[in-house]
């Protein structure tokens, strides 16, 4: 696709509920976010699908978290991408962009020319949510399945949380005006509505090993809500989902219009990191002086760089750790 402007429903996550099936979920786009998120790293095209992947996930689930927590999603395998990361920072008040932020570990040499989700081996996909200081983080883990990211999703929410869950993607480089291309991404997440008297617990699963999936939860009319809306979804094309022509609040309109949606406020997303020298030498207080000095380059520095957004940190090894001989600012 072409476009050569901004548009004002990029980077935002636009949440709804279907009054007529009882079901709720998101509408994301993300354009400039995404591009910031990939312009940090120099990835394989088929590691940049997979970060693009993850990232718009995060950023559906990452829009129920309150004010000022995090929520982060992981998949670790034993694959060639051994390993995808985002975290979902909540905005300090409200109104204000929520911030976003991801990197892949990967073994380059490893790599297939298979789809994406094939450089993903056997493991796991978590979700954590962390509340803050004196708070005991939320995890949730569950085996990785199915034929993508998206469905490892849809998986632990079945599993692990016992709601029915779709999500419907759509991500991938689009050409601006000028001929310039950049990452674009854009998606729909259903979530069935929970009970307030919920059934017993389902034990097995029609999934693969027993899991439990979205269509063993649900049965009558709730079941026949959700294929209903889970049918509609599917008439969905990849550009509507991607943008920028259509907006989220009509494309909810063109899905599901028998279904009387309900838009509520949208939440603005940018790329953010949270790291800082501060926190990299709270990350090092742990350790002793001993074993800074193992630390400690040839050059007599310690360095640092962050995962997320490759800022670079060159330190004196003699601020650093629980035995430092003097602060920062020299003091001792």
């Amino acid at each position: 696709m072409t476009f050569g402007t901004k548009i004002a429903w990029d980077d935002s996550v636009l949440p709804f509920q279907l009054d007529n099936s009882d079901i709720r979920g998101r509408v994301a786009r993300l354009d400039r976010t995404l591009e910031g998120i990939l312009a940090q790293h120099d990835y394989p095209p088929v590691v940049e699908a997979l970060v693009a992947e993850m990232a718009l996930l995060t950023a559906l689930i990452g829009q129920t978290i309150k004010l000022r927590w995090k929520l982060s999603l992981q998949v670790q395998s034993n694959g060639p991408v051994r390993m995808i990361a985002t975290d979902f920072f909540g905005p300090s008040n409200e109104g204000e962009p929520a911030q976003l932020r991801a990197y892949a570990s990967f073994d380059r040499e490893k790599l297939g020319k298979g789809r994406p989700f094939e450089q993903v081996g056997e493991g796991y996909f978590a979700i954590l949510i962390d509340q803050g200081k004196g708070m005991t983080p939320y995890q949730g883990i569950t085996p990785l399945a199915g034929d993508s990211i998206a469905s490892c999703a849809e998986a632990y929410f079945a599993q692990s949380e016992q709601l029915p869950t779709r999500f419907s993607l759509g991500f991938g480089k689009s050409t601006e005006a000028r001929g310039v291309e950049h990452w674009r991404a854009g998606g729909v997440m259903l979530q069935h509505m929970p009970k307030a008297s919920p059934l017993a617990k389902v034990q097995e699963g029609s999934g693969k090993k027993g899991l439990l999936q979205a269509n063993d939860l649900v049965d009558g009319e709730d079941g026949e809500n959700w294929n209903r809306a889970n049918h509609l979804l599917d008439t969905v094309d990849e550009i509507e989902l991607v943008g920028p022509t259509i907006s989220p609040a009509d494309l909810l309109v063109r899905l599901f219009h028998e279904e009387a949606p309900r838009v509520y406020d949208a939440q603005p997303v940018r790329f953010g990191c949270t790291c800082s020298e501060d926190r990299v030498r709270q990350s090092l207080s742990i350790y002793s002086a001993k074993d800074i000095e193992k630390m400690t380059t040839e050059e007599g520095r310690v360095t640092a760089d962050c995962q997320f957004c490759g800022r670079h940190y060159d330190l004196d090894p003699k601020t650093l750790g629980f035995e430092a001989q003097e602060q920062s600012d020299g003091k001792t």
